[in-house]
């Protein structure tokens, strides 16, 4: 029986609080750092915003302690990308050396252009680091809808202990070593969900969808590759397989927002409607990364433009639609 305390009671750390639970095997310790979140769980029985309908156990402990991460067996980032750095330097001296340490966010850190396995591993000191990423909804995680995802690590041991204490029948975990990969992949899929939500809100198709799928990863392995991924990896869960889901679904809050976009709404409002919006946040930093590593990402520059600079959703596509005509690069 693992001890595992999870950072984070919004809509993924819940979802694996409550898979991990089921599985009748572990303790499991959700921390938020807001009392008053914990509270409105425990008086509905659910988070109502983000898992309504899910059931939270009382035998999920639930506590705004940081200390809580003291000994634990696995400690799990389950935050947003922009609060990581701050919670992982206040966790950082209660970790064990023994705590295999997983992240669950997707995202580069602004101004650093750091992935956050880099940023966690600058706070928590740790040779046992896992990245856990791929196709999974918290919304399907939790009412126990069968997806396969990876764990990447450098180390094989702390990435088959996360495949042996929280794989399931249906939750099926591979294992992978390329984490910059699996990172990246995961990272810049939700600015190309936001892209396709953009085009939904204009009122275009399938074909244009297809096309910015297949254009946003290829475009995304590129910049994988100048920075030491190997581009096998965004054939796979973390890269293609994120991409769909995120690109197709309305659990996407990616798509959502873009969608709101496309429909004439301006991004920091579509944002503040739909809630954390990844994509949004790390747009600008892919966009600076793609410059300093010398990598063209023309579906990142136009996203970029049209979020932060007030750049109009037709006239962007009609830049993309107008590049020179070239051969396909696979």
């Amino acid at each position: 029986m693992a001890n595992i305390v999870i950072l984070g009671s919004g809509g993924f750390g819940l979802s694996i609080a409550v898979m991990a639970e089921r599985c009748g095997k572990h303790n499991i310790t959700v921390w938020s750092k807001f009392q008053s979140e914990i509270d409105l769980i425990r008086a509905h029985g659910e988070h109502i915003q983000k898992l309504p309908g899910v059931p939270i156990s009382e035998k999920i402990i639930m506590t705004n302690d940081i200390s809580c991460v003291k000994d634990c067996d696995m400690l799990i980032f389950g935050i947003p990308s922009s609060f990581v750095r701050d919670v992982a330097k206040e966790a950082a001296p209660y970790v064990s050396s023994n705590t295999v340490v997983v992240n669950t966010g997707k995202g580069l850190e602004e101004g650093s252009l750091k992935t956050l396995s880099e940023v966690i591993t600058e706070e928590i000191s740790t040779d046992k680091f896992v990245v856990m990423s791929g196709p999974s909804h918290a919304e399907e995680v939790a009412r126990c809808i069968p997806t396969t995802i990876v764990a990447a690590s450098y180390n094989h041991n702390a990435a088959e202990y996360v495949q042996k204490e929280l794989g399931n029948s249906y939750f099926r975990i591979y294992l992978n070593d390329d984490v910059k990969g699996c990172e990246i992949g995961g990272a810049l899929k939700n600015i190309i969900a936001l892209c396709v939500g953009i085009c939904d809100g204009l009122g275009y198709g399938d074909n244009t969808k297809a096309a910015l799928m297949t254009r946003g990863i290829h475009e995304i392995a590129r910049l994988g590759k100048a920075a030491g991924a190997d581009t096998l990896t965004f054939s796979g869960l973390t890269g293609l397989g994120d991409l769909i889901v995120t690109c197709t679904s309305m659990h996407s809050r990616n798509r959502r927002a873009g969608i709101l976009i496309g429909q004439g709404i301006s991004p920091e409002e579509a944002v503040e409607r739909v809630g954390t919006v990844e994509g949004y946040f790390c747009c600008k930093a892919a966009y600076d990364l793609s410059r300093r590593l010398g990598v063209e990402m023309p579906i990142t520059e136009q996203l970029n433009n049209i979020l932060f600079n007030g750049g109009d959703v037709r006239l962007a596509l009609g830049v993309l639609m107008n590049r020179p005509q070239i051969y396909e690069e696979i």
